[in-house]
Parts: C-alpha cells; sequence; structure tokens
C-alpha cells in the first residue's frame, strides 16, 4: 500500500478546484495512451464541490485538454438503498450536477442497485458484485473517498462485521449509525483494487478522524479509513480546517 501523501488547500472550494483540475488531467493522460479508465466516485458536500468543479471545468472553451467523458467508466464506492428518485442518492445528485452536464455515457455509468431494482441490499450488494466482475477492468484509475468523523469510509462503520469481509466485491449494511440505515459499499479488497486512492475532507468536524486515520498503527476497525490504500498513490486533499489536526 502506497504512503500517504498530504495536499492542503485554504478552504473547501480551493480543495475542489484543485481535485477537478487533478482529475481531469489524469484522465486526459490515459486517455491518450488508449485506455479507457475507470474511477470509483463518492456522495457528501465536498464531493458535490468537486463535481460542480469537474463539470465548469470540462465545459470551458480554454481546457487544453479535453476528456473523453462518454469513454469512462464510473461506479461508486456506496450508495444508500433507497428509491431511485431519492434525494438521498449519491447518484442523483451526481447526474444532475456532473455526468450528465459532461456527456458521460449512461452505458458507462454503473449505479449502484435501488429499491426499484433489487429485493433488499444483500441483492443489491451481490447483483453489483456480478456487474463488477462482468464490466469492470479488475482496477480502477482513481478511487474518490471521504471520510466521516467517526472514521467511516464508504459505508464501511467502526466495529461492523463488513470490515473484515474478504470474500467479496459489495456487501449490504442494514443498520448504517448514519441515516439512512439501509446501505451498499464496495469491500476492502474492491476498494484498494485502485491505482490511486485521494480522500476528499473538508471541515474541522473531520479534523479527528483525519489524525486518527493517518495516525501510525491504527487499527482499521477503530478508523475503517485508515484501511483504503492505493497501490501506487494515495493523496488526502484536505481543507486548513480538516487538517487542524495533524
Amino acid at each position: 500500500m502506497s504512503t500517504p501523501r498530504i495536499e492542503v488547500h485554504e478552504d473547501g472550494d480551493a480543495l475542489a478546484t484543485a481535485v477537478a483540475g487533478e482529475l481531469l488531467t489524469r484522465l486526459a493522460d490515459v486517455q491518450e495512451s488508449e485506455t479507457v479508465p475507470q474511477i470509483g466516485l463518492t456522495g457528501g458536500g465536498i464531493a458535490e464541490s468537486v463535481h460542480r468543479e469537474i463539470a465548469r471545468l470540462s465545459t470551458e472553451s480554454s481546457l487544453e485538454r479535453a476528456v473523453d467523458w462518454s469513454q469512462v467508466v464510473v461506479w461508486w464506492g456506496d450508495e444508500r438503498f433507497v428509491a431511485p428518485d431519492s434525494s438521498d442518492r449519491n447518484a442523483l445528485g451526481a447526474r444532475a450536477t456532473f455526468l450528465d452536464v459532461v456527456g458521460a455515457s449512461p452505458a458507462n455509468v454503473h449505479e449502484m442497485p435501488s429499491t426499484d431494482t433489487a429485493s433488499n441490499a444483500e441483492a443489491g450488494a451481490a447483483a453489483y458484485s456480478e456487474e463488477m466482475r462482468a464490466q469492470g477492468s479488475g482496477e480502477f484509475e482513481i478511487v474518490m473517498l471521504g471520510i466521516g468523523p467517526d472514521g467511516h469510509v464508504a459505508s464501511l462503520f467502526p466495529g461492523f462485521p463488513q470490515l473484515d469481509v474478504t470474500d467479496r466485491i459489495a456487501v449490504a449494511v442494514t443498520d448504517s449509525p448514519k441515516p439512512p440505515p439501509e446501505r451498499i459499499s464496495l469491500t476492502y479488497p474492491a476498494l484498494n483494487r485502485a491505482r490511486s486512492v485521494w480522500f476528499l475532507v473538508s471541515g474541522a468536524e473531520k479534523a479527528d478522524a483525519v489524525a486518527r486515520a493517518l495516525a501510525e498503527g491504527t487499527d482499521l476497525h477503530e478508523v475503517p479509513a485508515a484501511g483504503v490504500a492505493g497501490r501506487e498513490e494515495t493523496i488526502w486533499f484536505l481543507d486548513r480546517a480538516a487538517a487542524c489536526r495533524l
């Protein structure tokens, strides 16, 4: 697992602009090598800001190298198991602020199952695992993740049994301490099959969790974010508030 690199930005807006610009550069580089990049998205407030910046930068006429978003494959690290039109859905917001704007191909956007497409969260997790086996490349170019004040990552929560699942791609969470209670999450083996892992963290309420996740020897059962790292690169994009305990 790669040694984490820390980037501290003045505030959430500066962080979002930096991440969006870096993502566009990376994807353009990959596409120039005639490879179709596969990425993992996350939800949350700072992710929404990043998505808006990606859309804004992607539509600027001055952009030197454009990303062909119809040739980018999109997955999710986790999702709320609710109705497809629920405002709780990470995918709903990402489509509106980002994916529809940049011209992502619906065939390449792999949303996690909702209550309309799976009978329960367990069935949804199994279906997403099969979809990833069938259409995934076996490795993400980049996975973007957040971290909760309790140290959770994706929908892997401290002390939960899903932290020890190693034989599945995705798992169901039916008693999430953060609403809504039913979710689907990728497991550690799936999240760690990434060349690059980017943590996007904004706000002083996350500062303690960030410090604990980056501390040497942290138990992933106590701070799940400590268990995820890229094969080649792990970057923590922080604003000053989130970095104040480092």
